[in-house]
């Protein structure tokens, strides 16, 4: 989903800080360097993030220089956020240190374009949980909480009405945990396939995976 409101942001912060402790105050690095598509609210997400950090307690750095991504600089941050992100970002050596970061227990969040990034990278693409396929236009749909429980959706809505660009994905992977699914109704989807006029919305929203699987 694009970024629009502190409230998403707390769906994803909610779901690293449950994960991650990292000291009294926490550090993300906000990451949101495009070799792709480039969306125009990626400066306002980064500010949203940065006002997020201040009222939940935690330090945040926004970059979109990709000499961050070494393994002793990545140590000083509880997680990354891929914030609309695009193409491929990373080196072969800068790949190696950020899946080095992970697989050390660091937190990882991928906001939107994060999907349509790295794409001929197969271990990203089971971090991020599945790439990008197609989006209609932005319209409002309702999703719906398949499991209310966890830290990340406990304080959403069984059903949440939003305006938004919908994503399609390539399949979710069936192992990783959907926490909100697309709800029946109103979603229109423009598709080459002219039979294909109205469907609902995509039907797996977001998702985790446990990385020890």
């Amino acid at each position: 989903m694009p970024v629009k409101s502190n409230p998403i942001f707390a769906v994803f912060f909610f779901a690293i800080f449950a994960l991650t402790a990292c000291g009294p105050e926490p550090k993300v690095l906000v990451f949101s360097k495009t070799a792709g598509y480039r969306h125009a609210n990626i400066e306002t997400g980064v500010e949203a993030i940065k006002a997020l950090g201040k009222s939940e307690g935690f330090a945040v750095e926004a970059t979109e220089d990709s000499t961050y991504f070494t393994e002793e600089n990545l140590k000083n941050y509880a997680a990354v956020v891929f914030l609309n992100t695009s193409g491929d970002m990373l080196n072969n050596w800068q790949q190696a240190d950020f899946q080095r970061f992970i697989e050390a227990g660091g937190g990882f969040v991928g906001i939107h374009g994060a999907a349509a990034s790295e794409n001929d990278w197969k271990w990203y693409g089971k971090l991020v949980g599945a790439f990008f396929d197609e989006h209609p236009a932005i319209q409002q749909a309702t999703v719906k909480l398949a499991d209310p429980s966890h830290p990340a959706t406990k304080h959403l809505p069984a059903e949440w009405p939003r305006t938004d660009e919908w994503y399609y994905f390539k399949p979710v992977p069936p192992n990783d945990k959907v926490y909100i699914t697309g709800a029946d109704g109103n979603y229109t989807h423009s598709s080459t396939d002219s039979s294909e006029a109205a469907i609902n919305v995509p039907e797996d929203v977001r998702w985790t995976y446990d990385r020890q699987q």
